[in-house]
């Protein structure tokens, strides 16, 4: 008998459907009993999208109907993401690198997408974690470390060249710190924006990183902050599910990194971490052998390979969004970016935040 025989007598006792806005505690509940849940996948990430960038979320479940109780099997999180000019797609959970189904079981999450391509005219956007498929080959990939139980068993594990880099940052006068406040957001936007300026690409608005603090439960989205004397020079952002961790977006002003308020930054989030139960440090996305991902190489993080797979409407046909075998940046894009960074920093923020909402990386 094969999984799916096995399988076949409890999915056709499920039932599914759109989960009801009182239900979403029982949602997050589920994604608690569960160990490989990203932090992407809770409901403050697309309560955050909603808010912040007026795009309209869902989630479809399945139910266990054997049991009175009728108890959560599986969930697909889901935005419905607006273009102008171009036709909606359905996406499990933008502006992340990873955030498909979340089930009791593979097949069960097999199940949640056919059931949403079914219920949908739209295209929908699956973004897996992993490549299920050994002869497809991804362009991307995303950095995973193991942390142990304690900062002092994660500071004893490393090189001592990384160590001594460390040190080496607060040698350089730099002092570092981790919160949860209101202002921290402010402190991080300083620096994340002038980043993103300085690479040529669109910010994400204030509002949209207030947001993500306002619906994650508390200790669940954490800010690191690098200070040099009075100045913000590195900032991270950080989101935290049971054993797992994720960091989304990390900067550094570039007038200062001869001082490494990289390595000081990193450090201090992944001992804030170790010491708060988290096993698994997902540092982000990256292409194989660049220059962000030798940094998060050094930390001890092994690459494990993104598929973004894109179901066409009517299931007619598959595209890895991700497949290796596409061409890099257009010459188009480079002159796009070239021309950012000549923007003012206010100019460029503010129309971050209008045009960002409809990008969905």
């Amino acid at each position: 008998m094969n999984a799916t025989t096995r399988m076949e007598p409890l999915i056709n006792a499920c039932t599914f459907h759109e989960l009801a806005a009182e239900d979403q505690p029982e949602a997050d509940a589920f994604i608690a009993t569960l160990a490989t849940a990203s932090p992407y996948i809770h409901s403050g990430w697309r309560r955050a999208v909603e808010q912040a960038y007026g795009h309209t979320p869902g989630c479809l479940v399945v139910r266990d109907t054997r049991q009175p109780e009728q108890p959560i099997l599986g969930i697909l999180p889901y935005v419905r993401f607006k273009r102008p000019l171009a036709s909606c797609r359905l996406i499990s959970q933008p502006f992340c690198d990873f955030s498909g189904p979340l089930a009791v079981s593979s097949e069960l999450e097999q199940a949640l997408v056919q059931q949403l391509q079914n219920r949908q005219p739209e295209a929908v956007e699956i973004r897996y974690g992993h490549v299920a498929n050994p002869e497809f080959s991804s362009q991307k990939v995303r950095m995973v470390t193991v942390l142990p139980a304690s900062s002092e068993a994660l500071l004893a594990s490393y090189k001592p060249k990384l160590r001594s880099q460390i040190k080496k940052a607060e040698k350089n006068g730099l002092t570092a710190e981790v919160r949860t406040d209101r202002e921290a957001v402010r402190l991080f936007y300083q620096v994340y924006s002038a980043n993103m300026k300085r690479l040529g690409s669109p910010p994400h608005s204030v509002a949209w990183f207030d947001a993500i603090l306002q619906h994650y439960p508390a200790g669940q989205a954490v800010i690191g902050l690098v200070w040099y004397q009075d100045v913000v020079v590195g900032a991270g952002l950080v989101l935290l599910q049971g054993e797992q961790a994720v960091i989304p977006w990390a900067s550094t002003l570039a007038d200062y990194n001869y001082l490494a308020p990289n390595m000081l930054l990193y450090w201090t989030l992944q001992a804030h971490l170790a010491d708060h139960g988290v096993r698994f440090f997902d540092m982000g996305r990256s292409t194989p052998q660049e220059g962000t991902y030798r940094f998060k190489k050094q930390w001890g993080a092994e690459p494990v390979p993104l598929d973004w797979q894109l179901l066409k409407p009517q299931h007619s046909g598959i595209t890895h969004l991700l497949s290796a075998d596409d061409a890099g940046p257009s010459r188009l894009r480079s002159l796009a970016e070239k021309a950012w960074q000549q923007l003012p920093l206010p100019l460029a923020n503010g129309l971050g935040a209008r045009i960002r909402r409809y990008i969905a990386l």
